[in-house]
C-alpha cells in the first residue's frame, strides 16, 4: 500500500508545507484511492512535520513550497517529495498516480513563501 500526504488549505495545496491546516492523507492501492482521511497540523515547528508524517506512514508528500530542512528529513526519511505543485489536492493526487505529476523542486529559501 502507497500512502500519499498532501498539505491544503481547504482542500487546495498549501502555498509553503509547514503553515498548511490540514493533511490530506490518501491511501492507495493498485494506482486507486482506497481511503481518504484529514489529519490537522499539529503545529510547525522546525523539523516536526517530516517526521510526524513518516510516523504516520507517508510515503509521499506533495505540496506547494517547502524549505530545504524540511525536504532533507524526507529524504532521509525515504519519502518522495514533491513541491511546486497547485491546484486541489485529490487532483493532484490522481495525476500522480497517473504518473503526470513532477516537482519543480521549488524549495522555499525563506519562511515567506
Amino acid at each position: 500500500m502507497l500512502k500519499i500526504a498532501v498539505a491544503t488549505v481547504k482542500d487546495m495545496i498549501a502555498d509553503h508545507f509547514g503553515h498548511c491546516e490540514e493533511f490530506m492523507i490518501f491511501n492507495v492501492e493498485n494506482k486507486e484511492i482506497v481511503k481518504s482521511e484529514v489529519v490537522a497540523n499539529p503545529g510547525h515547528k522546525p523539523g516536526f512535520l517530516p517526521n510526524f508524517l513518516a510516523d504516520q506512514e507517508v510515503n509521499v508528500i506533495i505540496s506547494g513550497g517547502m524549505g530545504a530542512k524540511a525536504v532533507n528529513i524526507f529524504n532521509e526519511r525515504n519519502i518522495e517529495v514533491i513541491i511546486g505543485v497547485l491546484g486541489e489536492g485529490k487532483e493532484a493526487v490522481e495525476k500522480y498516480l497517473q504518473g503526470n505529476l513532477k516537482s519543480t523542486g521549488s524549495i522555499c529559501h525563506q519562511h515567506e513563501c
